[in-house]
């Protein structure tokens, strides 16, 4: 972490940049979040472990729109969402300065309380530079302690690799992580019934609360004004009032951010009630690649998404399509 400060605070000095983005510690030292930082001092604050899964890239809309450039770390799995934003024209590539951070997968504290680790007071073995493979936790009860891996986000099991798409340097060494299939949960889904898959999402989206996290988070929803948020609209357009709206929402996001979705995961992440998300979106994933052939949104800038990019060999709207 300290090469990280280091390297900012000579941008910040030289004048490359005006700014630095970043993570900072939350109300708990593993609940880090996104923060701005303006001066050399203030980099005091910053921090990088494995519990900054935060994806930055969405950031960057507002922050290219200040003054001078801004140095933003971003993990592999985040160059994918930035190169999709500058493909979209919501970012500025001359207005960013990118290090790419090394990652060896980034921690969920709701899986370490799941696997009955409560009154958590301090955690060891999180540090980005090390590689213990076993996480140290002291609560009040007593100390415990819970392998990395099985602690890490659901994403970094199917990471898409430790290459950074776009960067202007690289500071620290990645893993690959990836130990599952990517769509076997997908899969799971496709093989229940029709009344099971239906009882299986309402349970999950009957948790929702409306609380507008995902959306917010997502770097594909990157409307300046959000159809949800229209006040020519009922109130009740907005709230979590009706069964039938509850799930519209969530079903018309997917709709909204398909072939554009770098499966980035944040959405799960930030959820509350901890509903599956990316699943809707993974879905929409493999049926494109089924479809359309291999896509990865994100993987080069200005490539032509598969359902904006028209070819007579297309599935047609209607028309039953055999999936290889």
């Amino acid at each position: 972490m300290q090469e990280l400060v280091t390297r900012a605070k000579a941008l910040l000095a030289d004048g490359t940049v005006s700014r630095v983005l970043g993570w900072k510690n939350g109300d708990m030292s593993f609940n880090p979040e996104p923060s701005f930082f303006e001066t050399e001092e203030s980099l005091a604050e910053f921090v990088y472990d494995g519990f900054c899964g935060a994806n930055l890239s969405k950031y960057m809309i507002e922050a290219g729109k200040r003054d001078g450039k801004t140095l933003v770390f971003l993990k592999p799995c985040d160059t994918y969402s930035f190169n999709q934003l500058l493909t979209e024209h919501r970012v500025d590539r001359e207005k960013a300065y990118i290090i790419g951070v090394g990652c060896r997968g980034k921690l969920d504290i709701e899986k370490i309380k799941k696997a009955g680790i409560k009154g958590i007071l301090k955690i060891e073995g999180a540090d980005a530079e090390l590689n213990d493979e076993t996480l140290k936790i002291k609560t009040i009860y007593g100390d415990s302690e819970i392998a990395y891996k099985d602690a890490m986000l659901e994403r970094c099991h199917v990471c898409k690799g430790k290459e950074h798409m776009i960067y202007d340097e690289v500071i620290g060494e990645s893993q690959d992580t990836c130990d599952k299939e990517r769509f076997a949960e997908v899969s799971k889904i496709e093989a229940m019934s029709p009344d099971e898959k239906f009882e299986f999402f309402k349970a999950e989206l009957s948790k929702c609360i409306r609380c507008n996290a995902c959306r917010n988070v997502c770097p594909a929803c990157s409307c300046r004004k959000c159809v949800f948020d229209s006040t020519k609209f009922d109130a009740s357009k907005k709230a979590n009032t009706t069964s039938f709206e509850e799930k519209m929402f969530h079903i018309i996001r997917a709709f909204h951010v398909a072939g554009r979705c770098t499966d980035c995961g944040e959405c799960s992440r930030v959820c509350p009630e901890g509903i599956p998300l990316h699943l809707f979106n993974r879905k929409f994933i493999k049926d494109i690649n089924e479809l359309y052939g291999d896509y990865q949104a994100g993987a080069e800038v200005n490539q032509r998404g598969p359902l904006t990019n028209f070819t007579f060999d297309d599935a047609e709207p209607s028309i039953v399509k055999e999936r290889g």
